[in-house]
């Protein structure tokens, strides 16, 4: 018996190598094609039909080994397999979040200033807004236009930047504040500089209408019905002269919702039904109809148990909400406390709470709960270890959990440990890819 809690770097095994850089390409290419929400859903909708999902309707009489998905508002996912037993003796759920933090356009963005078209945004969650200026950026979303049809603006070609004060100038500014160096007003995107010889006023945000309603279909009012927003313009690369890390846009929290959408498709005729969810609007707190608050979840567990009571199964339910976490980084140590953190190539850190201020805005996992998980994945050989998100009074964050947990499903934390976490270019590792794929799979089957 080991009296010491230890963990191992997972690349210590060279023999798994090929399997973790396997795993990695299908994670790179999901992380390729989806940099929005809508984009996801449309992957996830998209494979888990070729795997012989389908749409779980109202009334559906469900058997063992049926395997379904409801789509919501094109925004979220939940996906499923009937377990074995019924599904009145609860679930086994994974719930992750599919958005990340971005640059939206306001619903009247566009205008024109000194010869230059821009475009007036908001950011959407948590992030250094310094970090989003001189990148190059893409514009994705959809436009609903006035007889109902929606417009895909994604995949378009078009690159667009946010400009930033040359250094020369820019004493005044470097005297800043970090948060105050970029106002949030001053977020604004060039879109253009070409005159259109026939308008009279605002020539070249005349340019730019012209291009959007010939390509599109769209006027300027169609911009108060859209979704709009500007993500970084660049693919997901290998890191390091190994190739072991991976850097991405937007892997909070699209990695832990590709890994255990990964382990389901994976997954057989599991004992318990498994329940996938991946959801919208975490990163503004959940709210909404597309966010894990909404009671959509309550419509899904409506039609895999009809006439069942919701309170007994959540009661019987467990969850493993699937969210990234802070992995130690060499280079800025003291936000953290390095007995309980997590460590790149290290597998899925189980996280007992989050929050921030004293465990607020956490649902703080009991010792059965942290007890059932952790036992579960040594009775799998699962490589895992646990870590919290900094020392105490460093900050915080809260993850989908604490929502769960209040529809009494005993819950925890679990995902992969990044680092520039929230930045436009977030750094993980393929074998903690690899890993909680695993991790999933062995709680979903």
């Amino acid at each position: 018996m080991n009296l010491f809690y230890e963990t191992k770097n997972i690349y210590e095994n060279s023999a798994e190598l090929p399997a973790i850089f396997q795993a990695a390409e299908g994670y790179m290419d999901f992380m390729t094609r989806c940099k929005t929400e809508r984009a996801c859903v449309a992957y996830f909708k998209k494979r888990a039909e070729e795997r012989g999902f389908r749409p779980l309707e109202q009334g559906a009489q469900l058997k063992s080994g049926d395997k379904f998905y409801l789509v919501n508002r094109e925004r979220s996912i939940f996906l499923g397999i009937m377990g074995k037993r019924p599904a009145a003796e609860g679930l086994h759920i994974a719930a992750a979040h599919i958005d990340s933090p971005r640059i939206d356009l306001k619903p009247c963005p566009l205008y024109e200033s000194e010869g230059l078209a821009l475009l007036k945004t908001h950011y959407y969650g948590g992030i250094k807004k310094y970090q989003w200026t001189t990148i190059p950026l893409a514009l994705e979303g959809v436009v609903v236009l006035p007889d109902g049809k929606t417009v895909d603006i994604g995949n378009n070609g078009y690159t667009f930047c946010i400009s930033e004060l040359l250094i020369h100038l820019a004493h005044e500014q470097m005297e800043k504040t970090a948060s105050k160096v970029i106002e949030g007003e001053n977020l604004r995107v060039i879109a253009g500089s070409i005159p259109d010889a026939e308008a009279d006023q605002d020539k070249v945000k005349a340019t730019v209408l012209k291009i959007l309603n010939e390509k599109y279909g769209v006027t300027e009012k169609d911009f108060i019905s859209a979704e709009l927003t500007l993500v970084p313009k660049f693919d997901p690369a290998e890191l390091g002269f190994d190739k072991s890390l991976i850097g991405a846009y937007g892997q909070d929290d699209r990695i832990c919702a590709y890994t255990a959408f990964e382990a389901l498709m994976q997954t057989e005729n599991p004992e318990k039904t498994a329940l996938v969810a991946l959801v919208d609007k975490e990163e503004i707190g959940s709210d909404g109809v597309s966010g894990m608050q909404s009671q959509f979840m309550e419509l899904v567990f409506g039609r895999i148990a009809p006439g069942e009571s919701l309170p007994e199964l959540c009661y019987r339910s467990k969850c493993l909400s699937a969210d990234v976490n802070a992995a130690l980084d060499p280079l800025y140590p003291a936000p953290t406390e390095s007995q309980n953190c997590c460590r790149l190539n290290h597998g899925p850190c189980i996280t007992k709470y989050t929050g921030a201020r004293g465990k607020s805005g956490t649902s703080d996992a009991s010792a059965e709960t942290m007890g059932y998980f952790t036992r579960l994945f040594d009775q799998n050989n699962i490589r895992w270890q646990t870590g919290l998100l900094g020392a105490v009074d460093a900050g915080g964050g809260g993850t989908v959990a604490k929502y769960m947990a209040n529809r009494n499903i005993d819950t925890v934390d679990i995902g992969i440990g990044l680092l520039s976490m929230h930045a436009p270019f977030e750094i993980a590792s393929k074998a903690d890819v690899y890993e909680t794929i695993r991790a999933f799979r062995a709680f979903l089957k």
